[in-house]
């Protein structure tokens, strides 16, 4: 069982923490279930939900590197400190493929703490291009030990979500890039493609089955066609810099199989 009080230990654009009491709500009579997340991003979800059991997986190596490390007991050994040169120092080191595990997910968590809104960007030739932050001051974790017992039954993988081994009793939430231009939160990127792949893979799952995207008329389309009910939400958005201009958007919850 986890820690409840545990917190996401990234900045995550995106972050589902705000959706955790409507998934309690369908949570709470699976909670025996395995828990699958084909896109578990900042794992707000899995810390909030407390699954025995979990697959949590992530097209994004950076970020399965970093939980997998967790697992073994993380420590900061770095340099960290809100320092514009610092940053681009320790970017360009990140971006040397030649790094240890341990070594890329220690600036991983540095460059996600200290960068601009807790993006998470890569080019096309996989290189992380994000720009430094704007922070005031910044709050730096060195020691992540209490995490290794929460995540110890939990299995972390980097696969495209089709290549998941799934299991016919696992309750699937489903979290991709939103449906809008910008979809390159790691090399490959997010395209309608794939996101109708996603759709009909989900529709497939005889258990339950959760889905949040941007509620965007395709999107909404393509799920109510496949038979899911839809819910409508008003979603925190967290990606401008000046805390004024952040508004909400429409998000949509697509679900099937409860």
């Amino acid at each position: 069982m986890t820690d409840a009080g545990l917190r996401p230990p990234l900045k995550w654009a995106g972050g589902k923490r705000w959706l955790l009491p409507e998934l309690q709500k369908r949570w709470k009579p699976h909670a025996s279930r395995r828990l699958v997340e084909p896109f578990c991003g900042g794992l707000a979800v899995a810390l909030g939900l407390q699954p025995k059991q979990a697959l949590l997986n992530d097209i994004n190596p950076a970020l399965i590197n970093f939980y997998q490390q967790l697992q073994r007991g993380l420590t900061m050994t770095i340099a960290m400190a809100n320092d514009e040169s610092l940053y681009y120092q320790h970017r360009q080191s990140f971006n040397n493929q030649s790094l240890t595990d341990a070594d890329r997910a220690q600036l991983f968590y540095y460059l996600n703490r200290t960068g601009y809104n807790g993006l998470c960007r890569f080019n096309k030739s996989g290189a992380y291009n994000v720009p430094f932050g704007r922070y005031k001051t910044i709050y730096y974790q060195t020691d992540f030990s209490a995490y290794s017992p929460v995540l110890s039954d939990w299995q972390f993988t980097q696969l495209d979500f089709e290549a998941l081994t799934t299991r016919p009793t696992d309750f699937i939430y489903a979290d991709p890039p939103y449906d809008v231009p910008f979809r390159q939160y790691a090399q490959q990127g997010f395209d309608w493609q794939d996101q109708e792949r996603l759709a009909l893979w989900l529709s497939k799952h005889p258990g339950p089955v959760v889905l949040s995207n941007q509620a965007t008329d395709r999107i909404c389309r393509l799920y109510r066609q496949l038979g899911f009910r839809l819910r409508y939400l008003q979603a925190p958005r967290r990606i401008s810099c000046k805390t004024a201009s952040r508004k909400t958007v429409k998000e949509v919850l697509a679900v099937r199989g409860f």
